[in-house]
């Protein structure tokens, strides 16, 4: 059996359904839920690689309303958009009536008339990424219940405060193309850790989503990151009990060579200490200039306390066989390269640069699983039907 074919199957098989389901957190989701979406992912790749059009939407928006800086999701959530007959339409906050004080509620309501999909990037502000999401959502189904709205767009987490979906799904699905199975996962060792960049205030969703995601598959987790560095303890709890439940283990750790190791994975990414994210969001809410800067400034002092904390050849040899697989998010933080000293050596990031390129690529097709499996009931049908209707992509 092929792999379309294998997808289609399993996708019938698995008895779950996002229909009608908003994206935010991926604890939020069952396991076969989130399951039946790498294989949505992946039967769109199938197709999209025979050369398959995977257009299901004759008309309607995919709003994306990013409230802070993208190249990969951004570019992913329009290929994805435009992958199923949707026209992407930014909000642009300074160009529209938020600047002069439209309620969420409202806007809401009035970019969804004939919109499918809204896609949010909030993880400027801790604590209120997510809860941002929350009411938007929450305003879309009271417009869809008073018949404001003649469908309920599906609201997809494009990274907020807590949790980075669409990152740490592509991701799952990288590692399960890259070892052959989710099955194969298990027992693996994945190790998070924080890496040294010469930048402050990069967000905890990235490393929380890993943590949050990775432990449902029964792999060992360890997360490591030099004193002071927290994530948010409520994630934290969430990786314990998923590590509980699939068998597999979460230890957090203060070094970054005995996070790697013996270890299959590594993921070296920097972010803010969750206490200096909390100084931060007080300090853009009350658009406090100077004491930004002094956060910054005192914030980067630290960080160069832990320059070590860089993945280079050295600690790759501690990994299981001295061949772990390198991943990130990106952009990496390169040293030489990008910068003078970063989260990882010039020769390591060339060695596994085109996996890291090939691990962003899955996220398109993620994105488009959660906004096809959203908005249609029978996900498996619709794309035997693209597979039967066979229309070409790219006509010659």
């Amino acid at each position: 059996m092929d792999s379309f074919k294998r997808n289609i199957e399993v996708i019938k098989n698995g008895n779950a359904s996002l229909f009608g389901k908003d994206f935010l957190l991926t604890w939020d989701k069952s396991e076969l839920e989130l399951e039946m979406l790498l294989h949505v992912a992946e039967a769109l790749k199938n197709l999209t690689n025979e050369n398959i059009s995977t257009k299901c939407f004759e008309t309607g928006l995919a709003v994306s309303q990013f409230r802070d800086n993208s190249t990969r999701t951004r570019f992913s959530f329009a290929s994805a958009a435009n992958m199923l007959g949707l026209t992407v339409q930014d909000l642009d906050e300074g160009k529209s009536q938020i600047a002069h004080g439209e309620t969420v509620r409202e806007t809401s309501n009035m970019i969804s008339f004939l919109t499918e999909i809204i896609g949010i990037r909030d993880d400027m502000y801790l604590g209120a990424g997510h809860t941002y999401m929350k009411e938007v959502a929450d305003s879309l189904e009271e417009g869809f219940n008073e018949g404001v709205l003649p469908q309920r767009p599906a609201v997809v987490n494009l990274q907020c405060d807590i949790d980075h979906p669409t990152q740490s799904m592509a991701d799952l699905l990288h590692l399960k193309n890259y070892f052959g199975s989710l099955e194969n996962l298990k027992g693996k060792k994945i190790a998070m850790t924080w890496a040294y960049s010469p930048s402050y205030g990069k967000p905890l969703s990235v490393p929380q989503g890993i943590i949050g995601l990775m432990t449902r598959y029964g792999m060992d987790v360890e997360l490591a990151y030099p004193e002071g560095y927290d994530l948010i303890p409520d994630v934290l709890e969430v990786a314990k009990n998923n590590a509980k439940t699939s068998g597999g283990s979460f230890k957090v750790a203060n070094s970054m060579e005995d996070a790697f190791k013996n270890a299959d994975i590594v993921y070296p990414k920097s972010w803010a200490p969750y206490s200096v994210m909390e100084t931060r969001t007080k300090l853009l809410y009350s658009n406090d200039r100077e004491g930004l800067k002094e956060l910054e400034r005192s914030c980067l002092i630290n960080n160069a306390r832990f320059k070590n904390w860089e993945c280079d050849a050295a600690k790759m040899k501690l990994t299981k066989n001295g061949e772990a697989l390198y991943m990130h998010c990106l952009p990496a933080d390169i040293s030489g390269v990008s910068c003078i000293e970063g989260e990882v050596s010039k020769d390591v990031f060339e060695k596994y640069r085109i996996e890291t390129y090939k691990e962003a690529g899955f996220k398109p097709y993620i994105i488009a699983a959660m906004m096809l499996t959203s908005r249609f009931k029978n996900p498996a049908d619709l794309l035997n039907m693209m597979k039967e209707r066979n229309i070409r992509r790219i006509l010659g």
